[in-house]
């Protein structure tokens, strides 16, 4: 398995996050919490790309999870040794595949399980997932183990087609797939993979807003799915794009929708 150049691009977004970091079962952990009345046995886990907690976008984005009703907690499966924050800078050497080996699963699914167990002895019964680049691939593992009630990944890294398809065809965790033009880690040809094993059919054109979506529910797969593709977005482009660029603002602001939506009807 291998990362690509845009797994270190970006922007860094404005604003100042509003929540606030906890230690949870030892486990630091960012958490966004909604101003109003909301269902305390439900949280939304938020698994972050490389960059981790220190990227304020990754905050940000939760922040906006818990401005639509979720409890949000984003935990550091990285255990404090993010990809630095210089790594979306121009000219950056760093060298993510050095990096990489010490972020296996080995490394970084034990700090999500501590969270989960934590927040179940606090009276939590469903949790849902969101993950970007790097954090996606462990929302489809959370999926293989029945750990969550409902899934959405986001330009997801490190999958493997058709096994991971195949393997996800076996739960029963609706799947929200947000898609671009540009990603060599999720590349049209394992677009049409999951479509194939999970929709069971083609995107169709949607709106004139840059964006295809697949079938929901359709084919082999008996919960839900669906694919949102992205014109003119390349990977990352939903928690680092560029929101001068109109595509990737669009792109970016869909997405999230998408996914807020996904989790207002199955989480």
């Amino acid at each position: 398995m291998s990362f690509c150049k845009d797994c270190v691009r970006g922007v860094r977004w404005e604003g100042t996050p509003t929540g606030k970091m906890e230690k949870i079962n030892g486990v630091d952990c960012y958490v966004a919490t909604p101003e109003g009345d909301y269902p305390k046995d439900k949280v939304l886990l938020l698994l972050t790309d490389v960059f981790g907690l220190p990227l304020v976008n990754n905050k940000l984005l939760a922040d906006d999870y818990a401005a639509n009703g979720f409890k949000t907690v984003v935990p550091d499966f990285l255990n404090g040794d993010p990809v630095p924050a210089d790594g979306l800078s121009p000219g950056s050497n760093f060298d993510l595949m050095k990096w990489f080996p010490g972020h296996g699963a080995d490394q970084t699914r034990p700090p999500i399980d501590k969270v989960m167990a934590a927040l179940k002895e606090q009276g939590v019964t469903a949790f849902g997932a969101v993950g970007y680049c790097f954090g996606a691939r462990y929302v489809f593992d959370l999926a293989f183990d029945n750990a969550i009630k409902a899934a959405a990944v986001a330009h997801p890294s490190l999958l493997q087609m058709p096994a991971d398809a195949e393997k996800y065809a076996q739960t029963s965790v609706p799947l929200l797939v947000e898609s671009c033009e540009t990603d060599s880690q999720l590349p049209p040809e394992k677009q049409v993979v999951l479509d194939e094993i999970l929709g069971g059919g083609k995107a169709e054109s949607a709106a004139s807003e840059g964006k295809a979506e697949s079938a929901a529910g359709e084919g082999k797969f008996a919960a839900a799915y669906k694919r949102a593709y992205w014109e003119g977005c390349t990977h990352g482009f939903a928690v680092r794009g560029d929101q001068s660029d109109p595509k990737v603002k669009a792109g970016k602001e869909g997405a999230f929708k998408d996914m807020v939506e996904w989790m207002q009807k199955y989480l």
